[in-house]
């Protein structure tokens, strides 16, 4: 009595075409996170890791640390740098972010 009975109604007219714009916008989202996020980090990766495979005795370095110096000995993974004359530090060759130009870092 107080309560009124609940009837189906049939689907609006173009609702079946739905289906496929529901996802539009996830799609579109997902394009645009790869384009600004996860190419560019994976150039990025593969240039870092094309610098570490070239690295060389002699070459000049920056570490993460800010440390600047010259690559005396190379290992699998770990590297001499030497810092000042006399001074030489090992560290990872992960810890390498930068190969300097030959002749920017000059002996005083």
């Amino acid at each position: 009595m107080w309560i009124s009975n609940a009837f189906a109604q049939a689907p609006a007219a173009g609702a079946d075409s739905g289906g496929l714009m529901s996802f539009l916008p996830l799609l579109l989202m997902f394009a645009v996170l790869y384009f600004i996020m996860i190419r560019p980090q994976m150039k990025r990766q593969k240039e870092t890791k094309a610098m570490l495979e070239s690295l060389a005795v002699g070459d000049e370095v920056v570490t993460s640390g800010g440390i600047i110096g010259k690559v005396t000995a190379l290992k699998d993974q770990v590297v001499t740098v030497e810092i000042s004359a006399g001074t030489e530090v090992k560290m990872q060759k992960g810890a390498i972010t930068t190969v300097l130009p030959k002749g920017s870092l000059k002996s005083d």
